[in-house]
């Protein structure tokens, strides 16, 4: 299987499978010198942990991550910073009930990989999916969390913004009350909502899908590059690469088709430091495939799990009509675990168009320009 790599100055390579002894990455292209520590990469990683609340997976893994390479301890500082040699992270796998898909082995989950990995290879792990599970998301956090310490000043929050058809309420956002209900939903009214919608979905055996919302702030101008190395098209295509991501929009997105170009005009005026001050935001901080400065906003939907109890009408392997019903433990909204995870892979790309931006430009240009 190829395409396990993710990046280009910085990048990261993905191992192991659902079901495996192991699961992690080797990050490559970090620069050297910056503090780096197993706990540090552990606060995100427990964001995305399974079996936190009711509303996941009860699969109960620690992720516990190990850094067993591309660090050092600084002497100055007496710190463990990088070294900008590869560095390699890795999550052990304890709590694997492969006999959960004894059962359904020979048979393929509508809306699952277990059909296209099959034709495309020939052989399919069918405990959990293999490398098509989320269990292979968690390093990506992992690596997303060495990304955010690249960038000077970068801060990237994500939240819960939709779940089935039910949207927050953007008057009441709060960033803070993310971190104080499962959902990591900003609206606290729509929180208390999500518990009895989801224990209704769970209930039921069935699954609902997400509308997640990344923010990352900080960004200096410049990042991206016209035509094939657009900035919003790398973030378009790491969000699409996440497990059960069906649609990516930038800004405004999809809703920019509903306006005037009076209205989507993001104007301008000179702010008080000699910068330009954006009036509004449509373009969610890009413009020509290159950041304003101004916040960058992504959002993704997250399709319903397709592991769920109501019977579906499928084909096994051997060509034969048939029904499935999945057991085991599983997500009855994905979507929820998937906030770190959009996160991390905004993280990612941000950083590796910081290095490609300061390996072309250096500093940048000086700007304004002076009048000749």
């Amino acid at each position: 299987m190829s395409f396990n790599t993710f990046g280009r100055l910085f990048r990261f390579t993905s191992f192991g499978e659902s079901h495996g002894a192991a699961i992690g990455c080797v990050v490559d292209g970090c620069p050297p010198r910056i503090p780096l520590t197993a706990e540090e990469i552990q606060v995100h990683l427990d964001k995305r942990r399974p079996g936190q609340s009711r509303f996941t997976t009860q699969r109960q893994e620690p992720d516990a991550v190990k850094i067993l390479s591309g660090v050092f301890a600084d002497e100055a500082t007496g710190r463990q910073v990088t070294t900008g040699t590869p560095i390699m992270l890795m999550i052990e796998n304890i709590d694997q009930r492969s006999k959960d898909y004894s059962a359904i082995k020979d048979k393929y989950r509508p809306g699952h990989a277990g059909y296209t990995y099959d034709v495309k290879y020939g052989i399919h792990d069918y405990r959990g999916g293999g490398r098509a599970s989320a269990r292979e998301t968690a390093v990506r956090v992992a690596a997303g969390s060495v990304a955010r310490k690249v960038v000077p000043g970068l801060t990237v929050r994500g939240a819960l913004v939709q779940m089935g058809p039910h949207q927050v309420d953007r008057s009441r956002w709060d960033w803070n009350e993310v971190e104080r209900n499962p959902f990591f939903c900003p609206d606290p009214v729509q929180a208390k909502f999500f518990e009895d919608y989801l224990d209704g979905v769970r209930k039921s055996g069935s699954s609902i899908g997400a509308v997640i919302e990344v923010v990352a702030e900080g960004v200096p101008p410049g990042l991206g590059a016209p035509v094939y190395g657009k900035l919003d098209a790398d973030l378009a295509a790491a969000l699409m690469s996440i497990n059960a991501v069906k649609g990516v929009e930038i800004g405004d997105g999809f809703a920019s088709a509903e306006l005037s170009g009076e209205d989507n005009a993001d104007e301008m005026r000179m702010g008080n430091e000699g910068k330009p001050v954006f009036l509004s935001n449509h373009a969610g901080g890009i413009l020509g495939g290159i950041s304003t400065g101004q916040p960058i906003v992504a959002r993704f939907a997250v399709k319903p799990t397709s592991s769920i109890l109501t019977p579906r009408k499928t084909v096994d392997r051997y060509g034969n009509d048939t029904e499935i019903v999945t057991k085991g433990r599983h997500d009855p909204c994905v979507g929820i675990r998937a906030v770190p995870i959009g996160e991390a892979m905004v993280a990612c790309v941000l950083a590796d168009h910081y290095l490609m931006h300061r390996a072309q430009v250096g500093e940048g240009t000086a700007w304004p320009f002076e009048k000749r």
